[in-house]
């Protein structure tokens, strides 16, 4: 690949843009100029939450861009609150409607909601699930998939339908690898992606990564994203300048070597940011 606009393939055979366009903590009019910017500097990729209440400044920017929309790949997800069948079904045109537009490229569940759904866990997803499927099949989704999501909760809905996650987005940076997560993806033909690959800023702080950045003269976030998109995964960026929305995107004049590579991940004993899935809602640190 030598482009953001390059895709990848689900399986089924809907192309994904290998780079997306994080919105998180975006109010509307700042999400509006953001994503009309990154649009403009050549993303097709957008990915929007309805938790994040910027939708309606996500599709203002969509519209502002100038670019067709059936050359954009749309995405939004599902809120916590909103699981079950008519609920699930009911956000979704909320969302579509926010946004402006007749169909998502992608709709995720955006957490899996462990442990207040602990009791009822398959019943809950299966519900959730039977919504997306059904969205899927009246035309209004493109493909479904799933948000923080472990190995797991996958295979519930693996065992329950046909149709199981085409994508999984995870936070996955230089501090939390995923290597078990992206293997199994690509084992099942699911297409990861990864949320916070900046590490909520924590990656301009680590010597390790302004040290490598340098010897490949680019910035840190660039390594960063390189990194991520070199292991097969969409990285999630996002930002509200336009130098840095530009930067983000120039990924493609390098490539990191396998001992960089694995040097960067050492950085897993930093961990995480925030709390997995399995802690409660109320303690989840709110994001992505």
């Amino acid at each position: 690949m030598n482009s953001i606009q390059d895709c990848y393939s689900l399986y089924n055979g809907v192309n994904v843009p290998c780079v997306a366009f994080g919105t998180w903590k975006m109010p509307d009019e700042v999400a509006e100029v953001s994503v009309a910017c990154a649009i403009q500097n050549g993303y097709r990729h957008i990915d929007t939450a309805l938790a994040y209440q910027n939708e309606c400044g996500v599709g203002a920017g969509v519209r502002r861009s100038g670019v067709r929309r059936d050359e954009l790949f749309l995405v939004s997800k599902l809120p916590n609150d909103d699981h079950g069948y008519e609920k699930a079904i009911a956000a979704c045109e909320r969302s579509l409607r926010n946004l402006g537009v007749d169909y998502l490229d992608a709709y995720l569940i955006h957490w899996p909601v462990l442990v207040e759904n602990q009791d009822r866990l398959e019943e809950d997803l299966c519900n959730t699930w039977r919504a997306f499927e059904r969205l899927y099949a009246d035309g209004k989704l493109r493909a479904i998939g799933t948000s923080n999501f472990l190995e797991e909760h996958i295979e519930l809905i693996k065992a329950n339908f046909q149709n199981y996650p085409m994508i999984n987005q995870v936070q996955m940076h230089p501090q939390n690898p995923q290597e078990e997560m992206v293997a199994y993806c690509q084992a099942n033909r699911i297409l990861p992606e990864a949320w916070s690959p900046l590490i909520q800023g924590q990656a301009f702080k680590r010597e390790l990564l302004i040290e490598t950045a340098a010897k490949y003269g680019v910035s840190v976030a660039q390594l960063c994203i390189r990194w991520i998109f070199q292991k097969g995964v969409v990285p999630v960026p996002k930002s509200t300048t336009p130098e840095r929305i530009r930067n983000n995107a120039d990924i493609f004049g390098f490539s990191i070597s396998d001992e960089d590579m694995e040097k960067i991940a050492t950085l897993r004993t930093y961990g995480m940011i925030g709390n997995p899935p399995s802690v409660p809602r109320t303690h989840q640190v709110v994001g992505f």
